[in-house]
């Protein structure tokens, strides 16, 4: 059988496997956007961790590392770039606006055209994070040739950011019985361009992430109890 199964790449296999079913949830029938989010909280615990978990066997061999690598992009993509797109692309569905707007057979044609746009950005974001997870793979090739130490900032905004920014997001809907779905576009837009722009962002640390994790429990959290709530 191809591939590697030890213990050093069972979180990104995880990962992946989160943000697949929550785009399979997302994009259902009924489309549970709010659901599909609490499966991204879970891949950017999974992602938190892979990598120190990966460094803790200390004998791998080139293939084994180029291949974690490999397999944590490609699931980086899916989980912090398909997976947020999926979920604006439910809460377009569901929008409650855009739904009666749409289905008043008087609807301007204008909507449509706001609707496409809408969806236009979830496109562009998906490049962003495709783009900017590619470029940081082959600079940090480059800089390892040099350097093997790790990382002290990143360049751009790291695209798994999206598993504490999209939750956020929605807990506005916790606060306020007004249609985020917009508000929501509107952040994927601004975190894409954040994915691409080159300002210096520390790399956390082990406390750093500690802190992150701690978010994303909160967040979590409050989701949980927002949804339990409105049955």
């Amino acid at each position: 059988m191809i591939g590697f199964y030890d213990y050093t790449v069972i979180l990104t296999y995880l990962s992946l496997l989160s943000s697949t079913t929550g785009i399979v949830v997302a994009l259902s029938d009924r489309a549970h956007p709010y659901i599909g989010c609490f499966f991204l909280l879970l891949s950017g615990l999974c992602d938190a961790f892979d990598g120190k978990v990966a460094r803790t066997k200390k004998v791998r061999s080139p293939a084994e590392k180029a291949f974690g690598i490999q397999i944590d992009s490609l699931s980086d993509l899916v989980a912090f770039g398909v997976l947020p797109t999926c979920i604006g692309t439910a809460l377009i569905r569901t929008s409650p606006m855009l739904t009666a707007a749409l289905a008043d057979p008087a609807s301007p044609h204008q909507l449509h055209i706001v609707r496409f746009l809408l969806h236009a950005v979830l496109v562009l974001y998906v490049l962003a994070a495709m783009i900017r997870l590619a470029y940081y793979n082959v600079t940090e090739e480059e800089r390892q040739k040099t350097d093997p130490g790790a990382r002290s900032h990143y360049l751009g905004l790291p695209v798994t950011s999206a598993a504490l920014i999209f939750p956020l997001v929605l807990l506005l809907q916790y606060v306020t019985a007004a249609d985020i779905t917009v508000v929501y576009i509107c952040a994927a837009l601004l975190t894409g361009v954040l994915f691409l722009v080159p300002f210096r962002l520390k790399k956390p640390g082990l406390r750093g992430i500690l802190i992150m994790v701690g978010i994303g429990a909160v967040e979590f959290m409050l989701m949980l109890i927002w949804r339990m709530s409105v049955r």
